[in-house]
């Protein structure tokens, strides 16, 4: 079926109604993808990931028109973008935020030299399978482009909003996304990317997203960035976000992941100038069934750059995860300071956790530490909580926020921590009262 995976999204791809001055991208996209092969458990990469069940389901040729119930993070300020099923929907989307970035469908001459310049650049010679496909199936995109000491007063938030609609059939369909982000010298961002979708019709697996999102961040210029991915429990989605990072440059990314029935983020980081810096801190919440697998890969090409990377993970009933996180110090990246922690928390004894944190160093005058533990609720702390009247199940969700809650505190807004608490208690059938409790207590 990996076959027939392949050649059916393909041509889906050259179904697409292409854009002429992308012509190259969607050849050599498509060159790619055609030659490929699905990986199976004997690549190193996939192991402990299988792509069998996306491999197995049917996709339409088109997604469905459907209406977008996007969610709104309460008290934030932002300029809001909706992309429903694949559409950007004009009338759930903010005239400011639609005039702040340039749809690749809308680009003019001179805006379409900038985008072809840096498309495909960041990701360049990743061997990235699902970022070829994306490229086969590009029609249309976000570009942000924040101009030399600009920086953007509220946050871009851009929601994509997959559901079925009701007379869409049993067929899965796919949705290739792009967004494309450049910050100038001494630029300053915010950029909320936010993955969601209804629960699916009659049990099927509804949707199967394909996310490629390029940063290029300037010298002296900083990017906040949020990856939310709430999606429905049986969607698929494959997500690949590549960052570059010039002179004295700074990236801060927040990643959560709640799980669908496949989830992969590959997240790579260059370091390709002195001075820059990477804070990079996710969150991984799967349950039932779910599969999800962060790989990250920040690689230190030169001397004088910094990374702190946090991941913690927390695995409810039969939910399975992975995680590999790789720092790479190249020959020239003297004097380079790198951490990487991994801490995972297994709430039953029938959810699996594959992690595997890398230091490859070839340079010696270097401070890097990694490290990764994975460790149950502790009885002693529950017994305690449960002899103050806190029933056993509510004493396993706060000791579990409790694990997470250092990263939540630490996001640089606040409305986004106070709005994903409650929701992460409901995920373990909580009530609206522990989650009021945890919203307002920790």
């Amino acid at each position: 079926m990996a076959a027939e995976f392949i050649a059916q999204q393909l041509t889906l791809a050259k179904n697409i109604s292409p854009l002429a001055w992308l012509t190259s991208t969607n050849e050599r996209g498509q060159q790619a993808f055609s030659q490929a092969e699905l990986p199976t458990k004997k690549h190193e990469d996939w192991k402990y990931t299988s792509l069998y069940n996306l491999s197995q389901a049917g996709f339409a040729a088109t997604a469905p028109e459907a209406q977008a119930h996007a969610p709104v993070i309460p008290g934030l300020s932002a300029h809001r973008i909706v992309i429903a099923n694949g559409e950007i929907d004009t009338n759930a989307s903010d005239a400011a935020a639609l005039e702040l970035v340039v749809r690749f469908r809308d680009a003019r001459p001179e805006q379409q030299e900038i985008i072809r310049g840096l498309l495909g650049e960041v990701k360049a010679d990743r061997g990235h399978l699902f970022a070829d496909l994306n490229d086969a199936s590009i029609n249309d995109g976000l570009f942000l482009l924040v101009e030399k000491n600009q920086r953007l007063e509220h946050p871009l938030h851009i929601v994509y909003a997959n559901s079925c609609s009701s007379t869409a059939g049993d067929e899965a369909f796919t949705v290739n996304t792009r967004l494309l982000v450049a910050l100038e010298q001494g630029a300053e961002a915010t950029v909320i990317e936010h993955y969601a979708g209804d629960d699916t019709v009659d049990g099927v697996q509804n949707n199967f997203t394909n996310a490629v999102t390029e940063i290029r961040i300037g010298d002296n210029a900083k990017l906040t960035h949020y990856r939310l991915q709430l999606m429905s429990e049986s969607a698929f989605h494959i997500g690949g976000t590549f960052i570059d990072l010039q002179r004295d440059a700074r990236y801060e990314g927040f990643h959560l992941g709640l799980g669908t029935a496949l989830t992969r983020n590959d997240i790579i980081v260059n370091h390709n100038v002195g001075g820059s810096h990477c804070e990079m801190n996710g969150v991984y919440v799967p349950q039932n069934k779910q599969v999800i697998d962060f790989h990250t890969s920040v690689e230190h090409k030169v001397a004088h750059c910094t990374t702190n990377e946090v991941f913690r993970g927390i695995m409810n009933n039969k939910a399975k995860a992975t995680f590999n996180g790789r720092i790479h110090i190249h020959p020239d990246a003297q004097k380079t300071l790198a951490e990487l922690s991994n801490k995972n928390l297994l709430l039953t004894n029938t959810a699996e956790i594959n992690t595997k944190p890398e230091l490859e160093i070839y340079a010696d005058d270097v401070q890097c530490a990694h490290g990764a533990t994975v460790a149950q609720l502790e009885e002693k702390a529950r017994f305690y909580l449960q002899s103050r009247g806190i029933s056993k199940e509510d004493a396993e969700i706060m000791l579990s926020f409790g694990f997470i809650n250092e990263l939540l505190n630490g996001l640089n807004h606040e409305e986004i921590g106070l709005w994903l608490r409650p929701q992460l208690a409901q995920r373990f059938g909580r009530s609206d009262d522990l989650s009021a409790q945890l919203t307002g207590e920790l």
